[in-house]
């Protein structure tokens, strides 16, 4: 049986979570899927991530740690990660997650020159994301949860641009038919964001703070694009299997 593996990069607050549970947690009540679904699986910890066939698709969570700390684990995993694109395998990565898609395939991560993204943000589609299987259903304009210091500065080669504002032009893209890059967070609440804010806001301002719930939808349609696809896996796999199997080469150094 294949079934949806979360990638748990980090951990959210520890006061936070003993209140509204962990990253993984706010991923599997946003995904609508039964717990016999879900496999979770932590690349910091994992002497070695599964095989493919294993997986009808990946979502990486955030993290608190830097993809620009390019330790051991995220090389191991961003190796995994370039597998499981060229299989053409459904991945969504979410903030940490976004920007180590980008990385593995060439893309720039840095800290944003602005600072930091926290709030709640008025995001907008970009024109190729009208017949994007994932972001064909959100509108114009949408409202989203964004909680990071670096971004995404340059795109890799390829990438499909799907979405942006004006502090993050980079907030969604897409790598060949079925990977996607968030910047945003899909799986946050009111109340999530609200104690991202608590810690990480600069003193004396007052982020927005509004429901999402376009943003939100997400990830059932992402479920629902993962599960569609899983009778062509085995013969994606086999197609990729003359593509490169490690993503070395196309990572920009540290």
């Amino acid at each position: 049986m294949t079934r949806l593996c979360i990638l748990k990069a980090g951990e959210t607050f520890p006061e936070t979570a003993a209140r509204l549970g962990d990253f993984e947690d706010w991923l599997i009540a946003g995904l609508g899927l039964p717990g016999h679904d879900i496999q979770i699986l932590d690349p910091r910890r994992e002497p070695a991530l599964p095989e493919l066939p294993a997986c009808a698709g990946a979502i990486m969570t955030g993290s608190h740690a830097m993809v620009t700390d390019d330790t051991p684990w995220m090389r191991r995993t961003a190796d995994w990660l370039a597998r499981l694109v060229e299989a053409e395998r459904p991945f969504l990565g979410i903030c940490f997650g976004h920007q180590m898609l980008a990385r593995a395939f060439g893309g720039r991560v840095d800290y944003h020159p602005g600072g930091r993204e926290i709030g709640t943000v008025e995001i907008e589609r970009a024109p190729a994301a009208a017949d994007d299987p994932l972001f064909q259903c959100l509108p114009a304009r949408f409202r989203a949860h964004a909680a990071h210091a670096q971004s995404v500065r340059e795109l890799p080669a390829g990438a499909v641009h799907l979405a942006g504002n004006d502090f993050e032009p980079h907030h969604a893209f897409r790598l060949g038919p079925a990977a996607w890059g968030v910047q945003f967070h899909p799986e946050f609440g009111r109340a999530h964001m609200a104690a991202y804010i608590d810690r990480l806001a600069p003193a004396g301002t007052r982020p927005n703070l509004a429901d999402t719930p376009e943003a939100a939808a997400l990830l059932a349609r992402f479920a629902d694009l993962a599960y569609a696809s899983a009778p062509t896996i085995a013969s994606a796999t086999a197609s990729a299997t003359s593509m490169p199997s490690t993503a070395a080469d196309r990572m920009p150094p540290a």
